[in-house]
């Protein structure tokens, strides 16, 4: 029996929907339209694209959208001014800086993130925010491991109790969904590239998220029956082809429940962002 798919395009729907009725009731109770201003340095396609998406997505809500483009030659002292600059306007509830910056200043990148306001911290990268994560005490979460734990709870999947293995230990992914799976009290193992037993260990999980970066490493072996598996990979193996971390074919046939790629937990950044823009502006308003 194939698994069920757990198609991001329903869940991102729903989660904006949300973010939406929150924007309503912000302007109603506080008389205030959350804001969201996001800098993209230089003129890279594949950020262009993402920026649009995210400019798209905030004025379909209600959402306040400022794009700062910046030339390819901006210095860092000369964005961190910006950043300076958006930090003290109240009517921006949420900074974004794009990734990757162009190489002159690409090395600053942590200086630069770090230099956001907390608590317009929306991708939820500035170490107060990743520390009241680890404390458990959450305010904005990174949005793709944030967006694997909201499909969960959308598509009725428990996590209570579970055995969850995450396979990738990455800033972004990995270690922020330890915790958030921790504080829902599933048991929760960590793999990596130096971790023996990888197979094993992965049967293991009710609950296993594949965030690697490596096409199709997790095969149909590794799976146990009736799991559910988030892959979270995105890898271009030809012009036009992408694949996740798992050989999806293989791992319907045997998973319970699985995303795809693409299609799947994709698709809840963007939504989970905007969601972590609306808690910016509650913060900011309370």
């Amino acid at each position: 029996m194939s698994a069920r798919i757990l198609y991001g395009k329903e869940f991102a729907a729903q989660i904006k929907e949300s973010a939406r009725l929150e924007v309503e009731k912000i302007k109603n109770n506080f008389g205030v339209t959350p804001g969201l201003a996001v800098i993209i340095v230089g003129e890279n396609p594949a950020s262009q694209v993402y920026v649009r998406n995210k400019h798209k997505t905030c004025e379909e809500l209600g959402i306040v959208s400022e794009v700062v483009a910046m030339p390819e030659d901006t210095t860092k002292e000369n964005l961190l001014a910006k950043i300076d600059e958006l930090n003290a306007d109240k009517n921006i509830h949420g900074i974004l800086v794009q990734l990757p910056l162009p190489a002159a200043i690409k090395a600053h990148s942590d200086e630069i993130l770090n230099r956001i306001d907390p608590k317009k911290d929306v991708d939820g990268f500035h170490p107060v925010n990743v520390g009241n994560l680890v404390i458990g005490n959450p305010q904005l979460v990174p949005c793709t491991p944030a967006g694997c734990i909201e499909m969960l709870d959308l598509a009725g999947i428990e996590i209570d109790g579970k055995r969850a293995v995450i396979i990738g230990r990455s800033n972004i992914v990995g270690k922020p969904l330890f915790h958030l799976l921790l504080a829902r009290h599933a048991t929760v193992t960590v793999c990596h590239t130096h971790t023996k037993n990888l197979a094993e260990i992965a049967r293991e999980a009710e609950i296993l998220v594949a965030a690697s970066g490596k096409p199709n490493l997790v095969t149909g072996d590794m799976i146990r029956e009736g799991a559910t598996v988030i892959d979270v990979g995105i890898n271009r193996i030809a012009p036009k082809k992408l694949v996740g971390d798992v050989d999806f074919d293989a791992a319907k046939e045997i998973a319970g429940a699985i995303t795809p790629v693409p299609g799947g937990v994709g698709l809840l950044t963007v939504a989970m962002l905007m969601k972590n823009v609306v808690k910016a502006a509650k913060l900011q308003c309370a």
